[in-house]
């Protein structure tokens, strides 16, 4: 819990009265590796940090999951347009590692915006995250080849990316694993 404390004083002067209520809100919960956090059809009612793991976002297919998005260690992270409607999610959310998330329900979300002084604060600048992480997606798939995206997922999370199975790697940024391997062959 020490790194949410820290990340959260790095985004606002947050009081010891205002950490005390929002981390008694918190509740820890333990995946094991692939096991699915929400499943399609399901509703978001969490919004989480990743203590420890590396968890992916993905649309079930009959042959081949469309992976669009990983998430890694101390970062929040929702199905967040299922936890804002309250409509069940079009998509599910796998651990890919043992992760361990420490989770807040969107009740206990607005208790910690009405009740400290800094909640909103907080709030507003992880959505703007979530917002830009999205934004970021969508301009690297209109505007990066599929070896740009590879190159620049590779390079922000070198040391976690071992972790991904390759038939993911190659979903997220848009190609088949016969051509991720083309890609990586051509740049090693």
């Amino acid at each position: 819990m020490n790194e949410l404390h820290t990340l959260l004083r790095s985004i606002a002067d947050i009081s010891d009265k205002d950490w005390l209520l929002f981390s008694s809100k918190l509740k820890r919960i333990t995946f094991k590796k692939k096991e699915l956090i929400l499943s399609t059809g399901e509703t978001e009612s969490y919004l989480s940090f990743i203590e420890q793991g590396l968890v992916r976002f993905f649309i079930p297919k009959v042959e081949n999951d469309m992976t669009f998005a990983f998430v890694f260690e101390n970062n929040f992270m929702s199905a967040y347009d299922s936890f804002l409607t309250k409509l069940p999610s079009q998509y599910c959310i796998q651990a890919l590692t043992p992760t361990t998330l420490y989770r807040l329900t969107f009740d206990d979300l607005e208790k910690i915006y009405q009740n400290t002084n800094i909640g909103n604060e907080i709030g507003r600048k992880c959505a703007e995250e979530l917002f830009l992480i999205k934004s970021k997606r969508e301009l690297s798939l209109l505007n990066s080849s599929a070896e740009e995206r590879y190159l620049n997922l590779f390079k922000e999370r070198p040391e976690l990316i071992k972790e991904i199975p390759l038939k993911y790697i190659a979903s997220y940024i848009g190609v088949t694993p016969q051509a991720l391997s083309r890609i990586r062959r051509r740049i090693s």
